[in-house]
């Protein structure tokens, strides 16, 4: 099977275990709950694909740092919620990211590796308190972290691989999946 069709079809699959868009409710154990949660919702699954895509536009030093930037930003995230502290506008910051890297793609932007690094991992930060508040009652937190980094590098490099496709191909493809991203992220707003 080419690489081509394997990153379509893990990108098809990923698509289809996104039917839910609530987040609450998963009574998988630890690490099981935090690899599907980042499956489980359209948000965080196109922001996170969508940042992957973005980033094979990015100098080499941006692309090659980019999974460290939305680790680090959910682990920080997740942090933020184990330590009780609050973080307002999190489903609007959860949004707007898919909103945000819709656009940035549509429009081919590059961003120096300060500004880009520091968007991604601010975009991640909001993702990442999310997965940090939803940690399943008993769950392992260690189990639970490795479960969610685990996913969210997969969809991460699902969405830079379809990106690396794109590249190749005529650059209105990437603009018009780019637009399509804006589109959702606007629809997930008002949702």
């Amino acid at each position: 099977m080419k690489l081509t069709s394997k990153l379509l079809a893990t990108a098809a699959l990923l698509t289809a275990s996104a039917t839910a868009m609530a987040h609450p409710g998963h009574t998988e154990g630890g690490f099981t709950s935090g690899l599907l949660h980042p499956m489980l919702g359209l948000d965080h699954l196109l922001a996170m694909a969508a940042i992957g895509f973005w980033s094979v536009r990015q100098s080499k030093l941006m692309k090659n740092a980019t999974p460290a930037f939305v680790v680090g930003g959910m682990i920080l995230g997740a942090a933020l919620a184990w330590g009780g502290l609050s973080l307002p506008g999190v489903e609007t910051g959860i949004t707007f990211s898919v909103l945000l890297a819709g656009i940035l793609i549509a429009t081919l932007a590059k961003l120096p590796t300060a500004v880009g690094g520091s968007l991604v991992g601010a975009f991640m930060v909001f993702h990442g308190f999310a997965h940090g508040t939803e940690m399943p009652e008993g769950a392992t937190l260690v189990a639970y972290l490795t479960g969610f980094s685990i996913a969210t590098l997969l969809i991460t490099f699902v969405g830079r691989g379809l990106g690396a496709l794109m590249l190749k191909a005529d650059s209105r493809f990437s603009r018009g999946v780019g637009g399509v991203l804006a589109v959702a992220g606007a629809y997930l707003s008002v949702a």
